[in-house]
């Protein structure tokens, strides 16, 4: 059985920083390219970073460019957001998805076939 388990969500002030993980099971992990995704309140689901199966490649949403990291333990089966200078922007349900292909990244949901529930990240200001 499949599962995504996205944890290290939290309420922090802004400019400060929070690390996201998702730990991946049920499948290979190493295989699979790697996105997160977010969604605030009343807005649609908006891709954040992707990263390739091994790690070489990523893409990111212009905006996070420069304060956001995303980073792959395929040892641990883990993949880790690191989101600094946060903003109150970046206020959102934060999602980790995995897609099967192995050296490509994507910024388009429907090309991911797992997801997993979300953590909540919230930035006051």
């Amino acid at each position: 059985q499949v599962q995504l388990v996205e944890s290290g969500g939290g309420l922090v002030q802004a400019g400060g920083s929070l690390r996201l993980s998702c730990a991946a099971s049920g499948y290979s992990f190493s295989s699979y390219a790697m996105g997160w995704f977010r969604q605030a309140p009343g807005l649609e689901r908006e891709f954040v970073v992707a990263i390739s199966g091994s790690g070489r490649t990523t893409d990111y949403l212009e905006s996070v460019k420069g304060r956001f990291t995303v980073s792959r333990d395929n040892a641990k089966n883990t993949v880790y957001l690191q989101m600094s200078s946060l903003k109150q922007e970046d206020t959102a349900l934060y999602y980790c998805a995995a897609r099967k292909i192995y050296d490509g990244v994507s910024k388009y949901a429907a090309d991911y076939f797992y997801w997993g529930q979300g953590t909540q990240v919230t930035v006051s200001s």
